[in-house]
């Protein structure tokens, strides 16, 4: 049922209870903030909300639906990135040369050079894969904890809201549990010797650059972060708008159309 036609008959129940209550008649002013805060649900609903009201799904089906989709995202998103080339041959989350290096990339290139450039953003890539299936756990641990507050928040929210829900609540669990591993991971694939060698193969371009003021660490964990969260992004957007994306019965009832 659309929301027209629940209007229609939400109109219809509310005028037909005023015109037989005397009660309704004598108070005019409280029918009317009634009507505006019903009308309200199905017109300003933010969408879902609407939906799962005429499903009569409670707060407590809502929220589990809301869980699953999460947890569905952030599956989806682990076990794309978290293997060999998740990263590397993905061109919306590969992580690039670091910007203030892009005149040494050029350079190199220029130079026919290319594999030097190559291997230092292969390194990083290898990095974060290797980092992305810690996120499972914390993934875990911020989904379990929602509340019935946080979940009528998503409801209410954006195309997204449940991704920035994860957001706030993991990113700096994410990032205490990435750094470690990109570190040990950026030794084992040798990312500083190939940062160091590309610079040094970059001659001029490369001698204006301090090699030892980039932070590698950081700049892998947050653009594996950030990677990670853009595919949980994208399949929060699958679930909203794809019923084929809805796996699960209580899937389908919360994020019916």
């Amino acid at each position: 049922m659309d929301a027209k036609c629940l209007l229609i008959r939400l109109v219809a129940g509310i005028c037909l209870g005023f015109f037989y209550s005397a009660t309704a008649i004598a108070d005019w002013s409280s029918f009317m903030d009634f009507f505006k805060s019903e009308s309200a649900k199905v017109i300003d609903g933010g969408g879902l909300s609407k939906v799962t009201e005429a499903a009569g799904l409670s707060q407590e089906q809502i929220a589990q639906g809301l869980k699953e989709a999460l947890s569905k995202g952030a599956r989806s998103a682990v076990e794309t990135l978290g293997k060999p080339d998740g990263f590397l041959k993905n061109a919306n989350v590969k992580i690039p040369m670091p910007k203030h290096l892009a005149m040494v990339e050029k350079g190199l290139r220029t130079i026919g050079q290319d594999a030097k450039a190559d291997q230092f953003i292969e390194g990083m890539n290898r990095a974060a894969e290797r980092a992305v299936p810690e996120a499972a756990s914390v993934f875990g641990n911020a989904i379990s904890e929602m509340s019935i507050d946080d979940a009528r928040g998503i409801l209410n929210g954006g195309d997204q809201s449940a991704t920035e829900y994860l957001q706030r609540s993991s990113t700096d669990a994410l990032k205490s549990r990435f750094r470690p591993i990109v570190d040990n991971a950026i030794g084992q694939v040798d990312v500083t010797k190939k940062y160091k060698d590309m610079v040094d193969k970059a001659g001029l371009a490369g001698g204006l650059i301090n090699t030892e003021k980039l932070d590698l660490g950081n700049y892998v964990t947050d653009k594996t972060l950030a990677g990670v969260f853009l595919m949980v992004g994208e399949e929060e957007r699958k679930i909203r708008e794809n019923p084929a994306a809805r796996t699960t019965d209580l899937l389908k009832k919360v994020f019916a159309k």
